[in-house]
């Protein structure tokens, strides 16, 4: 997301106003079970362990933490274009030697393949412009790591629609074909593709439960997962960058 987005104020609001972001500064039971499937799905992938990871578009570093914790990566920055974001991270950072800058994602200060991971974590539908943040992900890194709400989920299109937290903060959601296709336009290739998670954010905690319950089934399901799913986790290389079979 661009700094001069006017779109960022929002996001400095939400940090300002809730020393977080809403789903993640918060003990609602659906909210926490989202994002601990999404870190989960996240970590599913298995390439950040010793490497060094550029977190693109960051937000209040809930993420980023996790991942330092949990990942083991060897080192991160995480860029994000609200300074109040950006302030919240730091704090919450504590002793850990994790970076975090405010930043353009699109036009980053560093040298081409400066890291070995780039994570594109739920950024893109926030993004005026999604393909160019790929862009530069793969100008940073071989590799990157994207999460996205699933857009292939009528449901979320619907959410999108009715919900004001989403019409407020411009939601949208996109395909994993259309995700695939933007890796590809900037030269990459997806190795690695699972659509994980279904708990709704905001959702009341018995239905929260009631998801929960049925989530491993609907995740284990051919095309009902594809369509199902929260989200969608993909892993690209740069064409040459890597020599991983696809994993569909």
């Amino acid at each position: 997301m661009p700094a001069e987005n006017p779109d960022v104020e929002i996001f400095n609001r939400d940090a300002n106003r809730n020393e977080g972001y809403l789903y993640t500064a918060t003990t609602r039971l659906s909210c926490r079970l989202a994002t601990q499937r999404t870190m989960d799905a996240i970590l599913e992938t298995k390439r950040f362990a010793a490497k060094s990871v550029i977190d693109l578009g960051c937000g209040d570093g809930f993420f980023t933490i996790q991942l330092w914790d949990k990942g083991q990566p060897r080192s991160i920055i995480g860029i994000d274009p609200a300074p109040n974001a950006i302030d919240v991270a730091e704090r919450n950072k504590r002793e850990r030697p994790i970076q975090f800058q405010v930043g353009d994602a699109h036009t980053l200060p560093f040298a081409d393949n400066s890291f070995d991971v780039a994570l594109l974590q739920s950024v893109l539908h926030h993004d005026t412009n999604p393909p160019d943040l790929i862009r530069e992900a793969f100008r940073l890194a071989p590799e990157i790591v994207i999460h996205e709400p699933n857009g292939n989920n009528f449901g979320l299109k619907i959410i999108e629609k009715t919900s004001p937290y989403h019409r407020e903060h411009a939601e949208k959601s996109y395909t994993s074909r259309q995700l695939r296709r933007w890796v590809e336009l900037h030269g990459g290739r997806v190795v690695h593709q699972r659509f994980r998670g279904f708990v709704a954010m905001f959702s009341p905690d018995w239905l929260a439960r009631g998801m929960k319950a049925i989530e491993p089934l609907i995740e284990g399901l051919p095309l009902v997962n594809t369509l199902g799913c929260a989200v969608v986790v993909l892993v690209a290389v740069r064409t040459g960058a890597g020599d991983m079979a696809p994993n569909k």
